[in-house]
């Protein structure tokens, strides 16, 4: 089955502007144009565009994704590169989620903190809530702590 630029971008919710993008980038290898120079899109480049945008999500440049587009035209002979680079790409992106479990953890805190507030009506009703002291301390003494350790 094929797809328009139009289709594709409906279905993968990218716009026309970003597939011409990634398509004139070679980005998409598989892409062939009609004899009229519309883009034709098959089941093969919807999966390299699913691709494209799960590794750009985990903060992957366009160059290395080219990069690993590139290893994978070459054929078999890049497959362990391509392995190590998937690894590596995990690596950082469990370290991205325990940054972002850490900022969240934050967050709840300062949300259970100004829910408090808003229930007693001021700041200096709860500053001395010794559930909110103690967590407060957890989740910002490890912070501090780290960052003393490292100095």
């Amino acid at each position: 089955m094929t797809y328009s630029i139009g289709q594709v971008a409906k279905r993968l919710g990218l716009t026309t502007h970003t597939l011409r993008y990634y398509d004139k980038e070679g980005l998409l290898p598989s892409v062939h144009k009609s004899s009229s120079g519309l883009r034709i899109f098959t089941e093969k480049d919807l999966e390299w565009l699913i691709i494209i945008e799960c590794l750009k999500g985990c903060g992957m440049h366009l160059k290395d994704i080219k990069h690993y587009i590139d290893m994978c035209m070459q054929g078999d002979s890049t497959i362990a590169e391509r392995l190590a680079m998937f690894k590596k790409q995990k690596e950082h992106l469990a370290l991205q989620m325990e940054q972002l479990q850490a900022h969240m953890e934050k967050i709840d805190y300062k949300i259970a903190y100004y829910t408090e507030a808003a229930k007693r009506g001021s700041i200096d009703a709860v500053q001395y809530n010794k559930c909110l002291m103690k967590e407060k301390e957890r989740i910002f003494g490890q912070t501090i702590k780290k960052l003393t350790e490292e100095a």
